[in-house]
């Protein structure tokens, strides 16, 4: 937790108290449902909070927007993310139903009333959204066949609707020939050697039109 409050100094005690219900409510539910490794759990909140909330560092999510965060998992890094922005709309999916019912377990034991999940393959799911979340879930190619046509129309915002992506490892064959995409390292916003090699990739909606 002191990393945590380190990092996002904006959170709130209501949030912060929802922060620190995460990992007991992720021990009792992966003693039932294996969604996060053992050894992950002895570093929970650097290698799981933390890194879905490096979205946050790149971003700050508007009141009213919809995210939609595919191959959640067990709920990263939407739960972690619908925490730190209450006003925005996350809806998470994954394919696997026992995964949807951790996330289900978790955001309601937390009263995340901004979370909504649903067991789906991502190219069966139509909604419109103005950012797509994922955490290493595919290669960028395949999940943007999936989800090219879940974005809403871009309106006057900063950010144009797209992908934000948390990577690892080399990323120059996978993201080469698209346009303006925006890699980010990790270890810019957090100091723990974890993320020396983790990566946040941003890519626009536009990039992948007619691919």
């Amino acid at each position: 937790m002191d990393q945590i409050n380190n990092y996002f100094p904006f959170l709130e005690p209501k949030q912060l108290e929802q922060v620190r219900a995460l990992k007991p409510l992720y021990t009792e539910w992966n003693a039932k449902i294996n969604v996060i490794s053992r050894k992950d759990m002895d570093n929970f909140f650097a290698h799981h909070v933390l890194h879905a909330l490096g979205i946050a560092k790149f971003i700050q999510f508007d009141k009213g927007d919809k995210i939609l965060d595919i191959g959640t998992g067990g709920g990263f890094p939407g739960i972690p993310l619908a925490i730190a922005f209450p006003e925005a709309k996350f809806h998470l999916i994954d394919s696997i139903g026992k995964k949807i019912k951790v996330v289900q377990g978790v955001s309601e034991t937390l009263g995340l009333k901004n979370v909504s999940y649903e067991q789906c393959r991502a190219e069966k799911h139509t909604k419109k959204y103005d950012y797509i979340v994922s955490r290493a879930v595919t290669e960028f190619r395949k999940l943007a066949s999936w989800s090219r046509n879940n974005f809403k129309p871009p309106t006057e915002e900063a950010l144009p609707p797209g992908w934000i992506c948390l990577k690892g490892g080399d990323l120059k064959d996978e993201f080469s020939g698209l346009r303006d995409v925006h890699i980010e390292k990790l270890s810019h916003y957090y100091e723990e050697d974890f993320f020396e090699q983790k990566k946040l990739v941003y890519v626009p909606f536009y990039a992948f039109k007619n691919k």
